[in-house]
């Protein structure tokens, strides 16, 4: 049975409203089997700097450091919830440390590509798949590189994030390019990675398709197509990790609207 790990982690996004992050990650888990469920504990606190340009980096620190420890020693793969897209760094690096040479694939409507000079918010979520590939104060030894890396369906690239991917060796598969199921695995397959991470961020869905959002960003993936293009992509390479963030239902009760589509994308990466 796939393990899920439950991490209600909201401080590393850049939203005022990133506390409903938390509702977000706690419907997810009500909706799974409790035997195959891990919570990662987050403290309460907003946390502070200490100089390294991240805002909330003691407390998203922490939770890193939580993060690992739970998945240290795990054999099968695991699949962390979110909370902020942030989370999915210290589980790539936990799966880095199986598959040294694994290919990231970063469902994100955004580029998460800044560093803390040059992002506005100094936001963790919106440099995490920076953090991943390029050492920095989060990471200090990045667990994948940005040749086996894949970008999908992000179109909300700020001026630096458009700069940094230019040239970086990323990878970009459009949302509409996801019609062809075998498009994904084809881009996997030419990093010469043995294994594959897949990282689920929910905005990469068109609005239509799920409303729980913090920022939602129009003409993104159909999920029907993601879910395709997955099950193509797990038949010719094993994933060993996976992550999905960003759900921010504006109400408890409002989370059930989304909830089938989500559990269907969490089926496919389990």
């Amino acid at each position: 049975m796939t393990r899920f790990v439950v991490v209600p982690q909201w401080q590393g996004s850049p939203s005022a409203r990133a506390m409903r992050l938390i509702d977000g990650a706690e419907a997810i888990a009500e909706d799974l089997p409790r035997s195959a469920l891990t919570r990662v504990d987050v403290p309460a606190e907003a946390g502070e700097a200490v100089g390294t340009g991240i805002r909330r980096f003691s407390t998203l620190s922490r939770v890193r450091d939580e993060i690992a420890e739970v998945l240290a020693g795990e054999n099968e793969p695991a699949v962390v919830i979110g909370g902020d897209c942030a989370v999915a760094v210290p589980a790539i690096a936990a799966a880095a440390k199986r598959h040294p040479s694994l290919a990231i694939v970063w469902f994100d409507a955004h580029g998460d590509l800044h560093t803390p000079e040059t992002s506005a918010s100094g936001a963790l979520a919106g440099m995490a798949l920076r953090a991943a590939i390029e050492a920095g104060a989060f990471m200090p030894t990045p667990p994948a590189t940005a040749a086996r890396t894949i970008l999908v369906g992000a179109r909300a690239l700020d001026d630096a994030e458009a700069e940094a991917l230019d040239g970086s060796g990323i990878t970009r598969i459009a949302a509409d390019e996801l019609g062809d199921s075998a498009a994904l695995a084809d881009a996997v397959a030419a990093t010469g990675a043995d294994a594959v991470y897949v990282h689920i961020d929910l905005d990469v869905l068109d609005p239509a398709s799920v409303v729980g959002v913090l920022e939602p960003v129009p003409f993104g993936a159909d999920p029907a197509h993601v879910i395709a293009s997955l099950a193509v992509l797990r038949e010719r390479m094993p994933l060993v990790g996976a992550s999905l963030s960003g759900f921010a239902p504006a109400t408890r009760d409002a989370a059930v609207e989304d909830l089938g589509t989500i559990l269907r994308l969490l089926g496919a990466l389990a």
